[in-house]
């Protein structure tokens, strides 16, 4: 087994061993209930809005233009990083009731809880799934109330499917008491906040180093590459680092549940409802697509399972992926400020995904675009694998493939990638006509490979920015 050497400090990474039948099964289990729905909202709404834009006149553009109150408040409990705080459910509302309500059955409008546990004694990350309800209901199945570790450390990792989540509490003491962070003061994440995040991370971090947990090493994909990290640029999009892997289930009335073993044998026809981005992405399509499998670890809410989770895949990130490492650029639509890059911001999100803090010269996002293409390739290199595994958006794109193009084109316009590199987006994307769905893209590799000849020069100062 091979070290790792991370700032000085020798890490050994622990076996990487073939995907098991159980992540094979979750998988499948996820799929099943993903690609039945049809709705914009199962990609990350502000990708949506470009795809409709691009497909202006389509049935899939009226859709997207006829989404719901996109701007919600979540309304955090008392003592959230408690037991009884994790179970008691967070109640979701709309922030401006005139513009109409918000429901957590509604796939545009889903609030997402991932809580991350570090129990000191064993050195090991275990993960619950608090349950969001629309406020003023009541759970369909009450949430299992968590066997906390004593003196655990307990952060949240919250994510929306709509434009804008507002956190906030009865007692206006409780979000400063657990460190949430809902973005600047004038200025939120949109879609994502945390929650004593940090703290979690610099205890899991330290215990990696001192080689008291045992981190999954990186597998080799079916190409023949190392598997890819959530921070590997053939992962990223625009806004990396966003959004969970909680499921949640709901019912035909609207009420809803965490989605465990019992709950789905109890709600019989209950559909599952998924968080859209980075993370869901790489767990639940990208990795088994190409033969990998993201770190798995126990569940409190489902006793005997094991789940991935945003906290591990930024850890496992954190600590083995190699240079270039992706981290939030200042032209990330969630970490700028009225529109324009901002560093507090920027590092403030960054200090809740276990990013190193950045600067005025390293959180430009140039040399994140030109990273972005240089990764590409691989993108070309796992076209057949991922072309049959599902799409996470069967409304946007029909399979993994087609989805990660337009993803990858709509990216490269949100970042504004091509005025500041004088590059084009080298996909073409094809569209059915009468539904707005991708069917094809094609990467002109012989377009892409010269793009990357011309940026040679800067390879050495852009990979100093994002060294590990």
């Amino acid at each position: 087994m091979l070290a790792v050497i991370y700032r000085g400090r020798s890490l050994r990474p622990r076996r990487a061993h073939t995907p098991g039948i159980s992540f094979y099964a979750v998988v499948l289990a996820a799929l099943t209930a993903f690609v039945s729905n049809t709705a914009f909202a199962q990609m990350e709404h502000r990708n949506a809005v470009v795809h409709a834009a691009n497909v202006a006149g389509t049935p899939a553009a009226a859709a997207a233009a006829a989404a719901p109150n996109p701007d919600c408040t979540l309304i955090v409990p008392a003592n959230p990083l408690s037991a009884k705080g994790l179970s008691t459910p967070f109640q979701l509302v709309a922030t401006d009731p005139n513009g109409g309500p918000c429901n957590e059955a509604n796939t545009a409008q889903s609030a997402f809880v991932e809580a991350a546990v570090f129990d000191p004694a064993t050195s090991q990350i275990l993960i619950y799934h608090p349950l969001v309800i629309d406020t003023g209901t009541k759970p369909a199945i009450a949430p299992v109330v968590p066997a906390l570790p004593a003196n655990a450390i307990v952060g949240l990792w919250i994510g929306f499917n709509g434009d804008n989540l507002t956190l906030t509490a009865a007692d206006p003491s409780t979000l400063g008491s657990a460190k949430c962070v809902n973005g600047l003061p004038g200025s939120i994440f949109t879609q994502v906040s945390f929650c004593n995040a940090p703290a979690v991370f610099s205890a899991a971090n330290n215990a990696a180093i001192n080689g008291n947990m045992k981190v999954p090493a990186l597998a080799t994909s079916k190409d023949g590459q190392v598997c890819p990290t959530i921070r590997s640029f053939s992962i990223i999009d625009q806004d990396q680092s966003d959004n969970t892997d909680t499921l949640y289930l709901a019912t035909s009335t609207g009420t809803t549940a965490q989605k465990t073993k019992a709950n789905v044998a109890k709600l019989k026809g209950a559909t599952t409802l998924l968080n859209p981005g980075d993370n869901s992405l790489f767990s639940y399509f990208v990795a088994p697509a190409i033969g990998c499998t993201p770190w798995m670890v126990p569940s409190l809410d489902d006793p005997g399972q094991m789940v991935p989770a945003q906290a591990v895949n930024e850890l496992q990130a954190h600590l083995l992926q190699k240079t270039p490492v992706a981290r939030v650029p200042g032209g990330d639509p969630m970490a700028e400020f009225n529109g324009s890059p901002d560093l507090a911001k920027d590092n403030l999100y960054r200090q809740s995904v276990d990013q190193p803090a950045a600067t005025n010269s390293t959180f430009q996002t140039a040399p994140y675009c030109r990273e972005m293409l240089r990764a590409l390739p691989k993108m070309s290199l796992d076209q057949a694998m991922e072309t049959n595994f599902a799409s996470l958006a069967p409304a946007a794109a029909n399979n993994t493939f087609t989805f990660l193009a337009q993803r990858w084109v709509a990216s490269w316009q949100l970042l504004n990638c091509q005025s500041l590199i004088s590059i084009a987006a080298p996909i073409t994307l094809t569209t059915n006509a009468n539904t707005g769905v991708v069917t094809a893209a094609k990467i002109n590799t012989s377009k892409l490979n010269s793009d990357i000849e011309s940026i040679a020069g800067s390879l050495d100062a852009d990979n100093s920015i994002y060294a590990n």
